[in-house]
């Protein structure tokens, strides 16, 4: 286990979540990222929607690791990304790293 990491992870955790009543989850990071991308607000979007926004959130947060490229908005405004390399075929623990190390840049 890298404690550097796991430090690092608690504390931005910490800061996300000192604006709610409770410790959010990554599934919850990821909505709120792709709502500050898209700046949009939560009661607004239909379920499908709400998966897009994580996926907008997951397309910016490896962007900078040379995975994803915006590539412009739609008609309705939302971020398109084409895929510029393949992500590594890891297991999802790893994946859940990556994506916790990305966060960590994010907010940083």
């Amino acid at each position: 286990m890298n404690f550097e990491f796991e430090k690092k992870w608690r504390e931005t955790v910490s800061i996300i979540s000192k604006n709610f009543d409770e410790q959010i989850d990554l599934q919850s990071i990821l909505f709120l990222i792709g709502l500050q991308e898209l700046n949009l607000r939560a009661d607004r979007l239909s379920k499908d929607q709400k998966i897009e926004v994580i996926h907008v959130a997951i397309c910016t947060l490896l962007e900078p690791y040379g995975y994803y490229e915006n590539i412009g908005l739609d008609n309705d405004g939302w971020p398109h990304f084409e895929s510029r390399k393949k992500i590594p075929n890891v297991n999802e623990k790893e994946q859940e790293q990556i994506i916790k190390e990305a966060i960590i840049d994010y907010f940083n």
